[in-house]
């Protein structure tokens, strides 16, 4: 029974959340195989996630990270495309908020820089994605492989820049000087603090702020806008959409620069947010993550903000869990990650017959109505 034909709130709501269950249930019999208890592995997970502020601040640093990614996935999904590159977007948008902060952090103060930072972000990781746009929508190339392949020149890139070109002097980590305190977001706590409220120390930062307003703004966008449904019509049937007088190719480029963009702010979280400085591998594997957030999402900014937050609890609470229990290391935590991973992404549609077949069976089918002769 395909999933196309349930109601929407199974398709976005039952469906995910049995994945999940699923997931759990399988990293559960795997924590019991190892003689450890799967219900005190899970307190300590959410416990460690959710139960102190520093643990949510953590979370939510994670989920900021996923949000910006998953959303860069979203909207290429919605143009029928695969963006599979967020890794190498959200590497070189960062490339571009570090050479800004670089060259201007002395000169400028924050609130000049904090819009600057933002526009490098948006720009190196739109222009980035720009190059497998172009060969996808012009010579045929398939945005999956141009799209992968760029994660690994992106990479590269920054590990000659890094060695070569943008280290401290001195130094022997190929990183950048510390940027100048007017280069740095503030903190969430240090937000707080401004107003009267006490919160505890984290890598939280104010671009969790900018995440929310991309949000609103994507699903504006998608839904609200000519552009939006172009975007749409051209993912659904692009023969349609030409036929409709719909410019496929110009569509591809503009979805997979705002794609890139979106990525980018992954960039401008770490490296303007978190680290200060230029550094090699900040980007964790978010991009890849994304992917698994979008798809739990249902490619939907809401969707995309509550897995993004499972994932922020997984990621925290995991970190949480390989340090309090000797028995699981960090190596289970990250196969725990993975199951759900597994079955939120490549296993996502699995239970959808199973529930058809209940939900047919609770509830049945109209009849057809008949017309009269």
């Amino acid at each position: 029974m395909p999933a196309a034909s349930l109601p929407r709130w199974i398709d976005t709501g039952v469906i995910p959340v049995l994945n999940i269950a699923l997931a759990l249930i399988v990293s559960g019999l795997i924590i019991a195989a190892i003689g450890e208890d799967p219900f005190a592995a899970m307190a300590v997970m959410v416990k460690g996630a959710l139960g102190y502020q520093e643990g949510i601040g953590y979370t939510l640093y994670y989920a900021t990270n996923f949000t910006f990614a998953g959303l860069a996935v979203a909207i290429a999904f919605h143009a029928g495309l695969f963006n599979i590159g967020g890794e190498g977007q959200a590497y070189i948008g960062g490339l571009g908020v570090g050479l800004v902060m670089l060259a201007l952090d002395s000169a400028l103060p924050m609130v000049l820089l904090l819009p600057l930072g933002l526009l490098a972000s948006a720009i190196f990781g739109a222009a980035w994605a720009a190059v497998p746009a172009y060969l996808q929508a012009c010579r045929g190339s398939h945005i999956v492989i141009t799209t992968i392949m760029f994660n690994f020149i992106a990479a590269a890139l920054m590990v000659y820049l890094m060695v070569n070109v943008l280290i401290q002097p001195g130094q022997m980590s190929p990183q950048s000087r510390e940027f100048d305190v007017s280069g740095h977001l503030p903190f969430v706590h240090e937000a707080l603090a401004w107003i009267g409220v006490s919160f505890a120390r984290s890598p939280l930062n104010v671009s969790i702020v900018w995440a929310a307003v991309c949000c609103l703004g994507l699903g504006a966008y998608i839904w609200r806008t000519r552009w939006g449904y172009e975007l749409r019509t051209v993912g659904h049937n692009e023969r349609a959409a030409v036929y409709a007088g719909v410019n496929p190719r110009r569509v591809i480029v503009i979805t997979m620069c705002i794609s890139g963009g979106l990525a980018g702010f992954v960039g401008m979280n770490e490296v303007m947010g978190v680290h200060h400085r230029l550094l090699l591998d900040f980007t964790a594997g978010y991009g890849f993550t994304g992917i698994a957030v979008s798809l739990m999402g249902r490619n939907h900014p809401i969707g995309v903000v509550l897995a993004s937050l499972l994932f922020g609890v997984l990621y925290q609470g995991g970190a949480e869990l390989a340090f309090e229990v000797p028995g699981i290391t960090r190596e289970l935590v990250v196969t725990i990650q993975g199951l759900v991973i597994l079955f939120s992404g490549a296993l996502a549609y699995m239970t959808a017959p199973w529930v058809a077949r209940i939900y047919y069976a609770v509830k049945p089918r109209p009849e057809p109505a008949v017309s009269a002769a």
